[in-house]
């Protein structure tokens, strides 16, 4: 019999996060201020606390969780590993396939991981408000249900058009405390001359970024700050939880070796979260083909270009170097809502030049088409995110199945469909059509960026 639930006592948990920033093989380029020179902790400090300042310029491999915040991720942690065997045996592959479950947690996906962490350390701050952004509405949820439990007042511009797919995911926040808004806004300066110039726009989260930290710096009394659920590298530490736990699960179940380690990736988040204890024994000498998987709609990694890029359509945040479709790009309304952001993390940008990781780009019908079988065989109906990483898996599965070797697939089960059933049911009633990004689309947004500072792809040439 195969073990289908692998689980973890609460004091087997990590108690430190994984910094990949330590390891890299050749640096992260820095982030840039308006002048074009190298920013300093104080020029972020009327948008961050200090005490994550010092974890987003950390090069400490290791950094400890508090205590007070592994009592608050006790409440589902640690995740369980689960084998998908159902499918397995629909696909008849010798490969065998892993999952980190991320749903169990009370918002239904992996953001608390992180969003329980900035809450903690913005409070240890003295800071009273967080405003954020939010694409599918899973972040806004996680950091809804944060601030809650923290008691921090908590305010989420949502990218309007999953605003008006997911009105559940409001319900959600409200139901936590938490004040959602359809960005881009008339409460902003930003909203306003977005909704001036284009008031049918579906939206992105690169504006939704803008309007929140637009508001959160606007607040002369000093006691609100932004928060930000992807693409930092403090972010994507905090996430660094689920492959630690994934890789002693394994442990558990006597696999040695991991073949294939895949994640869907938005700004790479859940991706760096279970890939980066992976990547660091790739670079160590392990052979994994890491696998970072986006829609064809919002193909920064496979089609954008690696350059220095503002975060968010206001160019209010620093320079960073990644891959990036331009900051004033607005991806089709595709419902992985979540996926639908213009670049990619640095550190997981960094990774792809160096060659660690693989970026691959996948259309939503294949992805509906593999979520739908996913929910056929396993009996969960997952996240449109997480439909990219589960059309992978298959496709890795059924390499194994060609080649006839037996492989060991992981992949982050990143979150629930629970919230984003308007999706299947267009997809199931034929109203989805197939969607990739077209080149004269492409060209424009990237050729907007041409007055950017350029960032070198440096890497070592090992990979």
């Amino acid at each position: 019999m195969h073990e289908k639930k692998i689980f973890l006592k609460e004091q087997e948990m990590p108690r430190k996060w994984y910094n990949l920033a330590a390891d890299l093989p050749t640096p992260l380029l820095p982030p840039l201020g308006p002048d074009g020179k190298p920013i300093t902790p104080d020029m972020l400090s009327t948008v961050f606390p200090m005490n994550l300042i010092e974890q987003e310029m950390s090069s400490n491999r290791w950094i400890d969780i508090p205590t007070e915040i592994l009592e608050i991720l006790y409440r589902w942690r640690p995740a369980p590993l689960r084998r998908a065997v159902y499918l397995e045996q629909y696909l008849k592959t010798p490969a065998k396939i892993y999952y980190k479950d991320e749903s169990v947690s009370p918002a239904g996906s992996h953001k608390p991981n992180t969003a329980v962490a900035q809450a903690w350390y913005n409070k240890q701050f003295g800071i009273k408000k967080l405003t954020t952004e939010t694409g599918a509405g899973q972040w806004g949820s996680a950091l809804s249900f944060a601030c809650c439990l923290l008691g921090l007042e908590c305010k989420v511009f949502m990218v309007r058009v999953s605003f008006d797919q997911k009105p559940l995911r409001k319900a959600m926040m409200m139901t936590w405390g938490g004040k959602c808004v359809a960005s881009p806004s008339p409460e902003t300066e930003i909203g306003r001359k977005i909704l001036k110039e284009m008031p049918n726009t579906p939206g992105s989260l690169g504006i939704a970024i803008s309007e929140a930290i637009e508001e959160a710096v606007a607040d002369k009394t000093g006691k609100t700050r932004y928060s930000l659920g992807s693409v930092l590298n403090h972010v994507l530490l905090h996430q660094t939880i689920i492959g630690l736990e994934a890789k002693k699960q394994l442990e558990l179940v006597k696999e040695k070796k991991v073949d294939v380690v895949i994640g869907c990736a938005g700004g790479g988040s859940n991706f760096a979260g279970l890939a980066f204890p992976f990547v660091n024994d790739k670079i160590h000498g392990k052979k994994i083909d890491i696998i970072a998987v986006e829609p064809s709609a919002c193909p920064k990694m496979t089609r954008g270009i690696f350059t220095y890029d503002f975060g968010d359509c206001a160019g209010m945040t620093p320079l960073l170097a990644m891959y990036s479709l331009g900051h004033g790009f607005i991806p089709a309304p595709i419902h992985a809502g979540g996926l639908r952001y213009h670049g990619m993390a640095p550190l997981v940008s960094q990774t792809i030049v160096e060659g660690l990781v693989t970026p691959r780009a996948y259309d939503q019908v294949k992805c509906y088409e593999s979520a739908i079988l996913w929910a056929k065989t396993e009996g969960a109906i997952c996240a449109p995110e997480t439909s990219h990483a589960i059309a992978c898996a298959i496709d890795e599965a059924k390499k194994a199945k060609d080649e006839g070797k037996e492989k060991v697939i992981l992949f982050n089960y990143s979150g629930h469909g629970l919230m984003d059933l308007m999706g299947y049911e267009k997809f199931l009633t034929g109203q989805l059509q197939p969607y990739s990004l077209s080149d004269g689309e492409l060209n424009d947004s990237i050729a907007k960026m041409k007055d950017l500072p350029k960032a070198k792809a440096c890497k070592t040439g090992k990979w």
